[in-house]
């Protein structure tokens, strides 16, 4: 499997301008890298934009979303389903973000029908967590031949926006216990404070199968060197 690198953008950037100088500026910079599938998670009100910039053609990037609801349909303002965001291109979708578990109140109940959600469409769901108790919660019901879209990623609060990404040693020791309670063919990766100059080790040294970016990956020229360097190595 290719090393997966998902851009969260989280709410940013402010206008659709500076979304497009962004877009344009990476799809530029990773065009004839192969080895990497990357993926970008905007607003949801950037994704018509992104239907209309990235055709069907488009290779070297994905779509994803921030979020997802669990009903299908209904009266239920101000929420994306699944099934939306698949219409609309998307192959994968983030779920149980430590901001959203902190300031929107989510769950594991919620985020548990969210992946039911997610699963059933057959979109690709990024499970964010940080324990393992996370994981049991957020995965009841859920049968293991249903998990086969399923990506993890551990994200230590701590380390979240705050420039103090986890040792790479204890991110390891982490990994390896999620490892113990997971099929092996479920890519974990890792998220909290990533830079050009921290991304590679902590795919070659802790073992993680990618990485979920947050600033860095609205920093062009730093999430393109992100993107070369794990390429490369």
């Amino acid at each position: 499997m290719k090393p997966l690198i998902v851009a969260n953008w989280k709410m940013n950037p402010q206008t659709l301008d500076e979304a497009r100088e962004i877009l344009n500026e990476i799809k530029e910079g990773i065009k004839d890298i192969t080895g990497v599938e990357t993926v970008i998670c905007p607003p949801f009100l950037y994704l018509p934009y992104w239907v209309e910039f990235f055709n069907k053609k488009e290779k070297s990037i994905k779509l994803g979303a921030q979020d997802c609801f669990w009903q299908k349909s209904g009266a239920f303002t101000g929420e994306i389903s699944s099934k939306q965001l698949l219409n609309f291109g998307c192959q994968y979708v983030i779920i149980g973000h430590s901001e959203r578990r902190k300031y929107l109140g989510e769950t594991d109940e919620m985020i548990n029908k969210k992946l039911k959600s997610a699963l059933k469409e057959k979109l690709k769901p990024i499970l964010c967590i940080e324990n393992i108790s996370q994981i049991k919660n957020s995965l009841k019901g859920i049968a293991k031949n249903e998990l086969k879209n399923l990506i993890l990623a551990l994200e230590p609060v701590f380390a979240i926006g705050t420039g103090k990404p986890c040792n790479i040693n204890k991110a390891k020791k982490i990994r390896i216990t999620i490892r113990r309670e997971l099929d092996k063919n479920i890519p974990i990766l890792y998220g909290g404070s990533i830079n050009s100059q921290n991304a590679v080790n902590y795919l070659k040294k802790a073992g993680f199968s990618g990485l979920l970016v947050g600033g860095a990956s609205l920093n062009p020229k730093e999430f393109i060197k992100i993107i070369k360097n794990i390429s490369q190595s």
